[in-house]
């Protein structure tokens, strides 16, 4: 993995043996965890002791393993799609991928791209990359064509699997129009050679219709193309693979304005997923698992799917993307005992005028994750939908994704006050602008050390040294208060970064994007409150004062300019044209991100809106 070969040694922090402690026992959370005495001098710091060994195996070992022993179980359901797979099918699929694409020339530690929303296809070239040696690279299915152009360069994928539209995207479209040669292609052969793209050979389109397209391969064909000699390599590939060999590409928002590659490793991922599915407390029970979440983000892929497959259980999809009702009617259809979401996706299921219309007593937990929760939701998921086993989560990307997790011995009305504890196996502290550790009841940001750490951001040294530090300790950028026996609340961020509905947003990536406008002198993005979002993209715009032939801008004509060339959510929902004068700077001259947004917020009558953080400190 030479783009990852920047791994560094362990140095040792200057803490005590006193500090390095077990997860106690619940307490009582202290109503002044700053004015209490008893946590002066104690640091911010805690250690997952655990009595669970972490896994050393493979994605692909693990599936063999489970469907052999449960082949007839149902793994995967898909509502709109009306597929019901067992354990023993998704293999078969999964394999009769790996074997085609080994047949198309793609070799051990290739990158391999699943551009796509929610469904069966997505889960099989999962398994398929993982059980190949392949590294899939998960794309949003609402990037356009500047997204996509770099998620296709940036880590030189070599083939892609797609549908070829998806609502208002035509994937076909758009990927064609970046690599112009895949037209000049023959229907049905979607072996590519593009200068511009050099690692990229192949485009694979499924549910594309008997007709096909010119310069794509037909996905059902080559899952017919394996032969006797690609068994035999899949074979060799399967007994070469190291856990520590990067499994997934994440792609995350970068504060440098391009997306960062997180590179998860089978180890990151296999382990993080078996330790959400202990908390949560799959080890013990029968679950049916309602995922609303997209397959794109850990939570679906990490936090569903694998930690489905590692504790044998069975995972609901009710719709391709989001959507409230379908949600709902999963739920209720297929009994599902616990159910996956973010704040947004909860509020949006309770708040339906259908909501009153189902059954949701087969509910028994849930987890809530992805941005922090309002503690009056948290509540009215407990008692209007019956999640008396509610976990909250708290993580990122590059931590595969979980760091913090509710344990459920402690009551409901406890659990949901904080992110939780510390997961089996990582440590975490939380620091000071100087890098100190600060004590419990002050507010850090907070780091995460342990076998969960991303290998590194995919060709990006500087930035991975950057979040990493060399003795292995990654910087969240989020800022929190440890209490008292180690559960920690989210307070805030040091990063400059917008949580829209689940998804991290960096204001750079956005700005650099409308600086490209030829008539805009100066954009800075801030996210502002939003009820149901969470956030919401707020852009101020200051217009240059000359520019021959051209009408001024409006919020109508830049939302326009954005379309089709970012995805959705980056589309700034409120613009404000502003003159020189108003941008407020230091006297440096660097801006105060922090006064556009407060200024913001007055400016669109905001300041009432309860959202993320308006609950804590």
């Amino acid at each position: 993995m030479g783009e990852c070969s920047n791994r560094v040694t362990t140095q040792t922090l200057e803490l005590t043996a006193s500090d390095t402690i077990p997860i106690p026992p619940p307490i009582a959370k202290p109503s002044s965890d700053t004015n209490n005495n008893t946590l002066l001098g104690m640091a911010s710091y805690t250690h997952g002791a655990s009595n669970t060994p972490l896994m050393f195996t493979t994605i692909g070992k693990i599936l063999r393993n489970v469907a052999g022993e449960i082949p007839d179980k149902q793994f995967v359901i898909f509502k709109r799609e009306s597929q019901r797979k067992t354990y023993g099918q998704v293999l078969e699929d999964s394999e009769k991928l790996a074997l085609g694409l080994l047949h198309l020339g793609l070799c051990q530690g290739d990158r391999i791209g699943i551009w796509a929303p929610n469904d069966y296809i997505w889960v099989v070239t999962q398994f398929a990359a993982a059980l190949a040696g392949l590294v899939l690279v998960n794309v949003n299915p609402s990037y356009q064509t500047e997204e996509l152009k770099y998620a296709l360069m940036k880590v030189g994928i070599k083939a892609i699997i797609a549908p070829p539209d998806f609502k208002k995207s035509n994937y076909y479209n758009i990927i064609s129009e970046i690599i112009p040669q895949i037209r000049e292609g023959a229907i049905g052969v979607g072996e590519v050679e593009s200068e511009e793209f050099p690692d990229f050979r192949h485009l694979i389109i499924y549910n594309g219709g008997s007709g096909g397209f010119k310069g794509a391969w037909n996905y059902d064909h080559i899952t017919q193309l394996g032969t006797g000699e690609d068994k035999k390599k899949l074979t060799l590939i399967e007994a070469d693979i190291s856990p520590d060999d990067a499994a997934n590409i994440q792609y995350t928002s970068g504060t440098t304005g391009s997306p960062k590659g997180a590179t998860l490793s089978h180890h990151n991922i296999l382990n993080n997923a078996m330790f959400v599915g202990v908390r949560a407390g799959y080890q013990n029970t029968n679950a049916i698992i309602c995922i609303p979440n997209p397959l794109y983000h850990c939570f679906g892929c990490v936090m569903g799917v694998l930690a489905a497959l590692i504790h044998h259980q069975t995972c609901v999809f009710p719709a391709p993307s989001f959507e409230p009702l379908a949600a709902l009617e999963a739920i209720h259809e297929e009994s599902c005992t616990a159910v996956y979401g973010t704040p947004t996706m909860y509020i949006d299921m309770i708040n339906h005028p259908k909501f009153k219309d189902y059954n949701y007593s087969s509910i028994k937990s849930g987890i809530v994750a992805g941005a922090p929760c309002p503690i009056a939701l948290c509540q009215r998921l407990v008692t209007e939908m019956g999640m008396e086993d509610l976990a909250v989560c708290y993580g990122t990307t590059e931590t595969s994704p979980v760091s913090y997790m509710s344990l459920l011995r402690d009551a409901p009305e406890y659990r949901i006050q904080s992110v939780g504890y510390v997961m089996d196996h990582l440590e975490s502290m939380l620091i000071d602008e100087k890098g100190k550790v600060v004590s419990r009841g002050e507010k850090g940001e907070i780091l995460v050390r342990g076998y969960s750490v991303m290998l590194c951001y995919w060709g990006s040294e500087e930035q991975t040294k950057k979040d990493i530090t060399p003795d292995r300790w990654y910087h969240t950028g989020d800022i929190g208060v440890m209490h008292g026996d180690g559960t920690v609340t989210i307070v805030g961020r040091s990063k400059d970064m917008i949580v829209r509905g689940g998804e991290n947003l960096y204001p750079t990536e956005i700005e650099q994007f409308l600086f490209r406008h030829p008539q805009v002198e100066n954009v800075q993005v801030v996210g502002v409150p939003d009820a149901r979002m969470g956030e919401a993209v707020c852009a101020w715009i200051q217009q240059k004062d000359h520019f021959p032939g051209a009408e001024q801008l409006t919020e109508a004509s830049v939302k326009e300019y954005c379309q089709g060339k970012i995805a959705y959510f980056k589309i700034p929902r409120y613009i404000l044209f502003k003159k020189e004068k108003d941008f407020p700077k230091t006297v440096t001259g660097k801006i105060k991100k922090f006064e556009i947004k407060q200024k913001s917020t007055i400016q669109l009558g905001l300041q009432n809106v309860s959202y993320h953080y308006t609950e804590f400190y």
